[in-house]
């Protein structure tokens, strides 16, 4: 791993309707991760922001948050509204390449269902339902941090099981 470079930044949701999570399977043919479950999300690109107006005369806001609206809608359809901290998280990519992923939330708010290439299948889960699913190393103790603040009004942190 080299030290210097930069981090990719990763925005992932976790989408909450009706009491009940959103997971989806990665294609088989994903590099990262193949065949199992996880929450939909994506890498933040320069143009994300750049070809928009500046929000001040130095800063562009709520860059991740528009990064995650886009991803949802692109890899399931749906749109989102109200979206949530839940947690965050690194890892170093195969090609060695560090990758800062930040886990958010987020109330579904319209459309159906429509899962780009990438994606094989969905399901919505109660957290004991989510047990059942072969999910990325992580995933289950984000939706279990989630379903936490739901019941508790407190934002845990991650902790492995």
């Amino acid at each position: 791993m080299d030290e210097n470079k930069a981090h990719y930044v990763v925005a992932t949701g976790i989408i909450v309707k009706d009491g009940k999570y959103l997971i989806t399977k990665r294609a088989a043919s994903e590099k990262a991760f193949p065949n199992l479950w996880t929450v939909p999300g994506g890498k933040l690109e320069v143009k994300e922001y750049s070809q928009k107006p500046k929000d001040t005369s130095s800063h562009w806001y709520n860059v991740i948050e528009n990064l995650l609206r886009r991803e949802v809608e692109e890899e399931t359809g749906l749109k989102i509204k109200n979206i949530g901290y839940v947690t965050s998280l690194v890892y170093i990519r195969e090609d060695g390449v560090p990758t800062l992923i930040i886990s958010l939330y987020a109330d579904y708010d319209s459309g159906e269902i429509k899962l780009c290439p990438s994606l094989t299948e969905y399901a919505w889960v109660v957290l004991e339902e989510a047990k059942n699913y072969q999910l990325i190393e992580g995933i289950y103790e984000e939706l279990e941090i989630l379903d936490n603040y739901f019941k508790n009004k407190k934002l845990g942190k991650w902790r492995k099981k």
